[in-house]
Parts: C-alpha cells; sequence; structure tokens
C-alpha cells in the first residue's frame, strides 16, 4: 500500500508551487517591485545616505542592533520548533492515536504521520538557516556601518560607492530574513496537512492569500508608497 494517497501528492505539490510561486512573485517579477519588500529596500538605501552626512551614528547602530536582536530572536524560534516537530516524529505513533480520538477523526497511518512531521521539520530548519545567516549579514552590514566615511567626504566616489555596497548587503540580509519568516508562515499552512490534504490546499490558499494582501494591498504599503522615496525604489 502507497505512503502517500493521490490527494496526498497533489495537496503537497499545490504546496511546493505555491511556496515557489511566491516566492518568485515578491523576489523576481516585475510585480515585486511596487511591494512593500521592495519600498522598504529603496529606505535602506536613503538610510544610508542620509547617515553618511550623519556626524553621530550612535542611533544608527542601535537600530541595526535592534535588527540583529529580532533575528537572532526568530533564529532561537526555529530551534525551538524543530524540536517540537522532532518530538512529533518521535511521538508518531501516540500522535496519530490522539488524533484520531478528536471529534473530527483524523484517521492516518503512523507512516504517513512520521513522514508529514519530517517535513515540518525541513521547514523549521530552512527557516533557521535562513534567520543564521540574515544575522551574520547583519553583523557584516554593521561592520560595514562602522566603516562609512566620514560627513565631510561624502561627496566623494569612496562615500557613494561604500553607501551603494552598504544599501546591497543589507537588502541580501533582509532578503534572507524574509525568506525564513515566509518559512514560518507557509509551516502554519503545513499543519493543515496533519488534518488531510484537502485542509492543507485551503491553509496553503490562506496563507498566500493573507502574505499577498500584506505585500500588496495592505495599510502598511499605502503608508510609505505615496512618497517620493517609493516611488525612485520602483524604478
Amino acid at each position: 500500500m502507497p505512503l502517500f494517497s493521490i490527494l496526498d501528492v497533489v495537496a503537497l505539490g499545490a504546496f511546493i508551487v505555491a511556496w515557489g510561486g511566491y516566492a518568485y512573485l515578491n523576489e523576481r517579477s516585475r510585480a515585486s517591485r511596487g511591494g512593500l519588500n521592495a519600498i522598504m529596500d529603496g529606505y535602506r538605501e536613503v538610510w544610508m545616505r542620509r547617515m553618511l552626512a550623519r556626524e553621530q551614528r550612535m542611533v544608527d547602530m542601535q537600530i541595526m542592533a535592534s535588527r540583529q536582536n529580532g533575528t537572532a530572536f526568530f533564529a532561537t524560534t526555529s530551534l525551538f520548533a524543530i524540536g517540537g516537530a522532532l518530538t512529533i516524529l518521535r511521538s508518531s505513533g501516540e500522535m496519530a492515536a490522539i488524533a484520531a480520538d478528536l471529534p473530527v477523526g483524523i484517521e492516518t497511518s503512523r507512516g504517513l504521520w512520521e513522514a508529514k512531521a519530517i517535513g515540518l521539520t525541513v521547514i523549521f530548519v530552512y527557516a533557521f538557516f535562513k534567520f543564521a545567516w540574515a544575522y551574520r549579514l547583519y553583523n557584516y552590514v554593521a561592520i560595514l556601518l562602522g566603516a562609512t566615511p566620514m560627513p565631510e567626504a561624502k561627496d566623494t566616489p569612496e562615500a557613494e560607492a561604500h553607501v551603494v555596497r552598504t544599501a546591497r548587503l543589507f537588502t541580501t540580509a533582509g532578503r534572507h530574513f524574509n525568506r525564513g519568516q515566509r518559512a514560518f508562515f507557509f509551516a502554519l499552512g503545513y499543519l493543515g496537512w496533519f488534518a488531510g490534504p484537502l485542509v492543507l490546499m485551503i491553509t496553503t490558499v490562506v496563507i498566500v492569500v493573507v502574505m499577498w494582501w500584506r505585500q500588496y494591498k495592505s495599510d502598511s504599503l499605502r503608508a510609505v508608497a505615496d512618497s517620493e522615496i517609493s516611488s525612485s525604489s520602483r524604478r
């Protein structure tokens, strides 16, 4: 008897395609230029240019430290999530029995439950690597902030090149952080598979719609979109 039913394969395939498609939409498509992430990338460069003209840069370093602390928090949370997923894997027999006793009566084999738990673990491991790499990149950005030329040299080619390279590294760090968060969101959708393939497809659609709305239709986007900075970031 096969481990996965045809419906399970279809639901898992739809989940993977939705994740990959949304990632492409957010990072490589033309539509991404009007998204919240792209606009904030523009603000990162603006921040670097304005910092260049400041004598005192302690506030900039404090903001950078807050970014590092936030990323470290998510990396630590990923480790806890991996532990939880491994616990589900180790206790797959007991968990499957408990699920079968629920009012909805989720019937599943131990092998299928273990396969689902392994998939959940993989997602959280991926998220951890993304957050850990983003944390390291933010450390590199902090070093570049410390190496920023003094205000009297702000109009030199060296200062311009330094602003560009710092903003690019900052944007790269933010991209990896976003990928880690995206993995968290899709992990929530993946949990629907434990209730069945149809639930997985429904939760996947819900997650994609919610994330798309926040990126391209939310009040947060409108708050930052109506400005010269955001307009220049889309060009």
